[in-house]
């Protein structure tokens, strides 16, 4: 039976560069990649991928220059109107005392609902730290284990990606920028993960 990854891991990396190449100025990349992020949503959801969890933004990210912050906060916010309206679960996970941190997602930080066994649950980690995790009891504990972690950009580095849901993750690096994201590059990263042989140190 071919390996099939339930929970999948994406760091979206790469808008920067991506506009710089395009001659925009830096902060204007975050939201071409917002259609990425939904139409990769889509294509999981279609494949039975029972949950995404998306790098958002982390605590480091918000030492950037104040209209880079602002810039990725605002494509933070649009990706989760986008991903509500696709009928999935939404959790989101972060520093709620920081500045940096969106009010407008407060509501999905402590969800009153939990999600029914039919719902793609969608995971968005907001001004998350691996560090604020771990010192403040570990508030990551209900995301189970990531079986693949997909990385656009090139860069080989989790960038402090859920490090205990990771300890055993396959990591897929694509050289691909994540606003040039195509289906094409997702299918290409589950082929990857078939190929795979995992003892979980067994």
């Amino acid at each position: 039976m071919a390996r099939f990854p339930e929970h999948i891991g994406i760091i979206p990396d790469g808008n920067r560069r991506w506009a710089q190449k395009r001659g925009l100025n830096k902060e204007e990349g975050y939201s071409y990649g917002l259609s990425a992020g939904l139409n990769l949503l889509r294509a999981a959801k279609e494949r039975g991928v029972k949950e995404l969890t998306y790098y958002g933004f982390t605590v480091d990210n918000c030492k950037r220059p104040k209209e880079q912050v602002k810039a990725f906060s605002r494509a933070c916010v649009a990706a989760a109107e986008t991903v509500l309206a696709e009928n999935v679960y939404l959790r989101v996970v972060g520093n709620t005392k920081s500045s940096c941190f969106p009010k407008e997602l407060l509501p999905y930080a402590d969800p009153k609902e939990k999600a029914n066994e039919k719902q793609m649950r969608v995971n968005l980690l907001i001004n998350y730290g691996w560090e604020w995790d771990i010192k403040n009891g570990f508030l990551s504990r209900d995301l189970p284990r990531i079986d693949l972690v997909i990385r656009w950009g090139g860069m080989c580095r989790l960038s402090g990606f859920l490090p205990i849901q990771t300890v055993y993750s396959d990591i897929c690096v694509l050289d691909e920028l994540w606003p040039d994201f195509r289906i094409s590059q997702f299918e290409r990263a589950l082929e990857w993960y078939r190929r795979q042989d995992v003892t979980l140190g067994g």
